[in-house]
């Protein structure tokens, strides 16, 4: 089976202070960001696995580190949020489900190899980690079914945290690119997760890694973090 990935790349980053996009960040290991990304998806799929990878700021620098995926561009980078940036992948994508990430998560391989039974079987899911739950972090609640449902940075009562690593089903992808086009230029995708919940009736299981690292890395105390791991 051929899965269908796609990782959000198009932002400026501006946060960590670096001229290059974040994902080419490198890391303590000499991999970018990003190449660790490329490793645990190979390491998880294998080489059928086909990237699409979202680019906007200084799109040039990606395509030339990584020249064998494939690429969709945002032009409108610098005034648009993640929603938007999903919406033009997903439309890349044809009707298949879809794994995305956003660019900047620092990851365990074994994310995904936990990840990879929910991807087979097509059920849409967020992963999460339930050991934190920070105020500037997009938290989560689940219904009484244990399905998720309030997804975002406002959330009260957050049982958890949403890692930043998701995927949407075949079954759900219509409604939720319909939802990401509803949504603001600068909502994050989390927004169109939500609303794809509520109207309609859209079920997303929060898959838990707590037990695993995955950093998103905004500032450089959160790089700091990520060397730890890799």
């Amino acid at each position: 089976m051929t899965v269908q990935i796609v990782i959000l790349a198009a932002g400026m980053g501006s946060r960590l202070g670096r001229s290059l996009p974040k994902p080419l960040t490198e890391l303590s290991d000499g991999r970018s960001i990003m190449q660790q990304q490329h490793d645990n998806i190979r390491a998880a799929f294998g080489s059928d696995a086909r990237i699409t990878t979202v680019v906007g700021y200084r799109a040039e620098t990606i395509v030339d580190a990584f020249p064998h995926v494939d690429y969709v561009y945002n032009d409108r980078y610098d005034q648009t949020n993640t929603s938007k940036s999903l919406l033009r992948a997903l439309a890349k994508t044809g009707r298949a489900g879809v794994l995305w990430m956003n660019g900047d998560v620092v990851f365990d391989p074994r994310v995904l190899g936990r990840a990879a039974e929910l991807v087979e079987a097509d059920r849409s899911f967020v992963t999460v980690n339930t050991a934190k739950v920070s105020d500037e972090e997009v938290k989560y609640t689940v219904d009484a079914e244990g399905f998720i449902d309030e997804l975002s940075k406002v959330v009260v009562g957050g049982i958890g945290e949403a890692v930043g690593i998701n995927y949407v089903s075949s079954a759900d992808k219509k409604a939720l690119q319909r939802q990401l086009q509803r949504v603001g230029d600068q909502d994050y995708f989390e927004r169109g997760i939500e609303l794809a919940i509520i109207e309609n009736g859209m079920r997303v299981e929060p898959l838990d890694i707590s037990d695993l690292y995955a950093v998103e890395v905004d500032f450089a105390e959160d790089l700091e973090r990520a060397n730890l791991y890799v």
